[in-house]
């Protein structure tokens, strides 16, 4: 067989021929001799699109596509509404809200609560019946804002904690690599499930039942990222160790409470509390995912170039110093959203988490029975990829892949500013018949309607969605 490889965007003084047409519009061919050694190409950097799984801005529940691109959508689902009873469990509940967000080729994020503020009723009957103390107290988080009534169950109780190491083994067993899912926050400890019962810090879980929690999840979920709200270390007065785990963190006061100040009483800031958290924590980001949600009071003006409040921190810098890959902000899901804001936002949201860019692309300009493919990645984000995705191998005719193969090639690990990551593949194209085709690669969703992982490169989608075209090929 003899191959000839184009690759897209490359030009060469000598060996030149006309542009090509039909399925590669825009590519050059480059035929050279049969036994040139195989040519190294470098591909054009184009931005990957704002809404690549796993990362970027994420909403409440609901079909809010138009607002803003997303990939992941948030939502709570209450304790009662799983528990009924020692071990036993209702998942419809949660089985509706991931069937609802995965109907639009989305990922859910998840919080089981079991306290919040201005809800009652939280905490199933039967344990109360059983002798669970409640305390209810009258929650206020500003002098300008109206109290909330909360329901605190006392987290010392033998039969709550049993119920709670249930829950978890439970939901792992069940829920764990579901694709529906793309993380959970650990959540049932706390107000809002956030880990802390702030002003009656007396009514919080102790250290022992943080870490039954902490054991819970780590014993039962293998896949599914669990993120914590606050770092810690043996130090910490009030919160278990947990820099050692398996466990990412999420910033639920991202860019108003993340940068540190110097203050003492902003040590509880994110970046401050990582660092004295120390270096397990701090380096948590490059195999455990961070996430968090944009503190409300900077909701939508935080992309704007004058926010309006000196409390609103840097976004950028925010983002390049926790390795955050997503966000909740309700403030960029509103309709009549300003121009300006929204073509910041998109422009650095892009910036969280991941993007991926194929360098380069190594082909022979012959092949045997068998093609070898050598292709260099590299991440020009801000944060790794968290989970074992495939990707494939494909020869393109006319907008479809004939001929697929699985790679074995990794996305997890790659960080930022890492030495490109080679693939090396050999296909065998001893049954593909003669033709020309395009070369591409894919990284396809888990969910059957979701969009793929798309690469940072000016061919993405060139010749077929979710395709990137790696040039073209003619097998004779």
């Amino acid at each position: 067989m003899l191959l000839s490889f184009e690759v897209p965007h490359f030009r060469l003084v000598i060996l030149v021929a006309s542009a090509v047409g039909g399925a590669v519009a825009g590519m050059e061919r480059l035929e050279t001799h049969a036994q040139e050694a195989p040519q190294r190409q470098e591909l054009v950097y184009a931005p990957a699109p704002v809404d690549n799984p796993l990362k970027g801005l994420v909403p409440y529940q609901g079909d809010v596509r138009r607002d803003f691109p997303h990939s992941l959508e948030f939502n709570y689902v209450f304790f009662h509404q799983l528990v009924k009873g020692y071990a036993e469990f209702d998942w419809k509940p949660l089985e509706q809200m991931l069937d609802d967000i995965a109907s639009r080729g989305h990922q859910a994020v998840v919080r089981i609560a079991l306290e919040y503020p201005g809800r009652t009723g939280l905490i199933p009957d039967f344990l109360i019946r059983d002798g669970l103390k409640v305390t209810r107290w009258r929650f206020q988080e500003s002098a300008d804002r109206p109290g909330q009534w909360v329901e605190t169950p006392d987290y010392e109780n033998p039969r709550l904690r049993r119920c709670l190491r249930e829950l978890i083994h439970a939901l792992g067993k069940k829920y764990d690599g579901d694709p529906r899912l793309g993380f959970i926050t650990a959540g049932l400890l706390g107000l809002w499930g956030e880990w802390h019962t702030w002003p009656r810090s007396e009514l919080f879980a102790s250290k022992t039942v943080q870490q039954e929690v902490m054991d819970a999840y780590e014993a039962a979920f293998k896949t599914t990222p669990i993120l914590l709200r606050y770092p810690a270390n043996d130090n910490h007065p009030t919160l278990a160790a947990n820099a050692h785990r398996r466990f990412g963190y999420h910033d639920d006061s991202f860019a108003w409470a993340t940068l540190p100040t110097g203050r003492k009483e902003d040590a509880w800031f994110f970046l401050s509390a990582l660092k004295a958290a120390g270096p397990n924590a701090e380096a948590k980001w490059q195999t455990h995912p961070i996430g968090g949600e944009i503190r409300p009071e900077a909701w939508g003006r935080v992309f704007d170039d004058d926010p309006g409040d000196p409390r609103i921190q840097n976004f950028r810098r925010c983002v390049e110093a926790t390795h955050a890959s997503w966000l909740m902000d309700s403030g960029m899901f509103r309709r009549k959203v300003p121009p300006a804001r929204r073509q910041k936002a998109l422009q650095e949201v892009r910036r969280l988490g991941y993007e991926f860019h194929v360098s380069a692309v190594t082909v022979p300009t012959q092949a045997h029975g068998s093609l070898p493919v050598e292709l260099e990645l590299v991440n020009r984000g801000v944060a790794p990829f968290y989970y074992d995705w495939k990707a494939q191998w494909g020869l393109l005719v006319n907008g479809k892949a004939i001929h697929t193969w699985p790679s074995q090639g990794k996305l997890t690990g790659l960080l930022p500013g890492d030495p490109p990551r080679r693939w090396r593949e050999r296909l065998d194209i001893s049954a593909v018949p003669p033709g020309r085709y395009v070369l591409a690669v894919r990284v396809p969703h888990p969910l059957p309607q979701g969009a793929p992982l798309r690469f940072a490169n000016a061919t993405q989608d060139t010749d077929a969605p979710g395709w990137l075209s790696l040039g073209q090929i003619q097998i004779r």
